[in-house]
């Protein structure tokens, strides 16, 4: 029997291992400098539903890992926070991913290898065999990391149960791979593009403010409900309705910006299901995100909805 609570959102996405390196000094390609090294679990997807489980929110996760002891941590953490991971399937053919990010001595960063052969299998099955979990929750979240064939029956599970459904593209390339899930006849609640992978989405240049507009509209008119664009250190924007509004970014000292993204997306999706003004929403996200970028962590481990508060 599962001991978890009907979920208020599910999230289908990649889940692994994260080691993040930071250097002390000037980054100097091809030699080797002084710095610190830390390993957490990470993956989009995951990070996503820990950060909404600390806000306090009835969050499942469906993932994929391989059955080796990173994949067992990655799970036993995750559930440890509260996620349900009844629905984490684990693959004896395949690793559990990691993802190895260098910083620079600001925090930003300079490169990262992804090794994500857990994630590039994670199969349609495994969505269909979380059908009911899926259609008992209150929305749903799919992130770009996850085959596009899979992505797709997902949100069309979802969209058949009438559920709202977010879609975070991840980067460019999965965003430029993933342009077909977007489409007029299959509304997306959500869809929380960078400027550019807003790019890659719409094959539209958005190297201005009215560019920027002119691409967001484009997937109005494609069926997305709210277009969230983020602009790094400027901040982003939210369009929905009659709605068209530039929001500034938190300001913070910025230690690492692994996982800002993701606590971004769940600070928003947990205002959102309470019925909250969306650009009020997108304020408790940006405070979510300056939070986590001022600690080593990929998901801030004394996060909650009342430090948010005290920022947003």
């Amino acid at each position: 029997m599962n001991p978890h609570p009907p979920p208020d959102i599910v999230v289908i996405g990649g889940s692994n291992m994260d080691l993040h390196a930071r250097a002390n000094e000037q980054v100097v390609m091809g030699s080797s400098m002084s710095g610190s090294a830390g390993i957490s679990p990470g993956g989009v997807g995951r990070n996503v539903a820990e950060n909404l489980a600390r806000l306090g929110d009835a969050v499942a996760l469906v993932s994929v890992v391989g059955d080796d002891p990173i994949g067992e941590e990655v799970i036993s953490y995750t559930e440890d926070v509260g996620v349900d991971c009844s629905h984490v399937r684990r693959r004896g053919d395949v690793r559990t991913g990691t993802y190895n990010a260098v910083l620079d001595s600001s925090g930003e960063l300079v490169v990262a290898v992804a090794d994500m052969a857990a994630t590039d299998e994670f199969s349609p099955l495994v969505v269909e065999a979380a059908r009911d979990l899926i259609v008992s929750a209150r929305g749903v979240l799919v992130e770009g990391n996850i085959p596009v064939r899979t992505a797709e029956v997902a949100i069309g599970l979802a969209h058949d149960a009438g559920l709202p459904v977010g879609f975070d593209p991840v980067s460019v390339s999965k965003a430029r791979r993933a342009r077909d899930l977007i489409r007029a006849d299959r509304e997306l609640y959500l869809v929380t593009p960078n400027q550019a992978e807003l790019s890659a989405l719409t094959d539209l240049p958005v190297d201005s403010d009215a560019e920027i507009e002119k691409a967001v509209s484009s997937l109005h008119d494609r069926g997305v409900g709210v277009v969230w664009v983020r602009l790094g250190a400027r901040g982003s924007v939210i369009s929905y309705h009659d709605v068209y509004q530039e929001l500034p970014a938190v300001p913070t000292d910025v230690l690492d910006v692994t996982g800002a993204g993701d606590a971004m997306l769940a600070a928003f999706t947990h205002e959102a299901l309470r019925g909250v003004d969306l650009v009020e929403a997108a304020r408790f996200g940006h405070a979510a995100a300056a939070l986590t970028c001022g600690t080593h962590d990929t998901v801030r481990m004394d996060l909650s909805e009342s430090l948010v508060r005290e920022l947003a």
